[in-house]
């Protein structure tokens, strides 16, 4: 295992990725209750890039990006974001900043039709930043586009995820946490999330992606960080730790 953890090197790795930081966790632990679950965690995401939390079930990935967008009751560490310090920073806040999360259980508006749960995610452009539209959106997911009125409780879980995806993209981020998108859905609905964050990158956003599946993760993302029971244990490219059987034997396998 020795050998794994000299991989890390966050100054290595955050230089070649280039552009600007837009998110940057320094020491970052987490606690449910009395459980310490989080252990000093560290990581960035540069302007454009699409940067993958890897690890097997109970790692830690969804408690990183709950801990990132402020959903954590009990947090310490430095959370900054654009350059300003958001770690005391309720969620609303943080979202209205230009942060955008998808969490992985969905939670779309039951009783909303398709085009209103799209306008509770409305928020106003952003300089610098996509403008994202419902046209535009079903654009991006035709599926969405052929039942603009049908109730969010009306749709099968796949089309929930893109009805999510579509409602955080209606607050214009600059930065989405994507947490799981590729759990529990079809393998049509898999590869069009796979093309819906590559036209999101192409657009000069930038993803935080929390994932299991190496071949998802691998089509998608630039960089990548690897969770072991809430410490990270290796970072380095996407082809770097695809290429890399000892880590993906050490953390990734089943």
């Amino acid at each position: 295992m020795s050998a794994v953890m000299n991989e890390i090197n966050p100054v290595q790795a955050g230089a070649a990725a280039g552009g600007e930081i837009l998110l940057k966790v320094e020491a970052l632990n987490a606690f449910y209750g009395r459980a310490h679950i989080l252990f000093d965690v560290g990581l960035e995401v540069r302007r454009g890039e699409v940067v993958a939390l890897m690890g097997r079930n109970g790692a830690g990935k969804s408690t990183t990006m709950k801990a990132v967008m402020g959903l954590m009751d009990r947090a310490q560490g430095s959370v900054s974001f654009l350059g300003n310090d958001i770690s005391r920073a309720k969620p609303y806040q943080i979202s209205r900043m230009g942060m955008g999360f998808v969490p992985e259980d969905r939670r779309v508006f039951a009783d909303l039709t398709v085009l209103e749960n799209l306008e509770v995610g409305r928020q106003p452009p952003r300089p610098d930043a996509v403008e994202w539209t419902p046209q535009k959106l079903f654009d991006l997911f035709p599926n969405l586009g052929e039942m603009p009125l049908r109730p969010g409780g009306q749709m099968s879980g796949g089309e929930q995820q893109m009805l999510t995806v579509s409602r955080t993209l209606m607050g214009n981020p600059y930065l989405v946490l994507l947490d799981e998108p590729s759990e529990g859905v079809a393998p049509v609905i898999v590869e069009q999330m796979a093309n819906m964050i590559m036209t999101l990158k192409r657009e000069g956003m930038s993803i935080l992606l929390s994932e299991q599946n190496l071949h998802f993760a691998e089509l998608v993302s630039d960089r990548a960080y690897v969770l072991e029971n809430g410490h990270i244990r290796y970072q380095g490219t996407m082809a770097q730790l695809a290429a890399d059987e000892d880590v993906r034997r050490a953390y990734l396998s089943v």
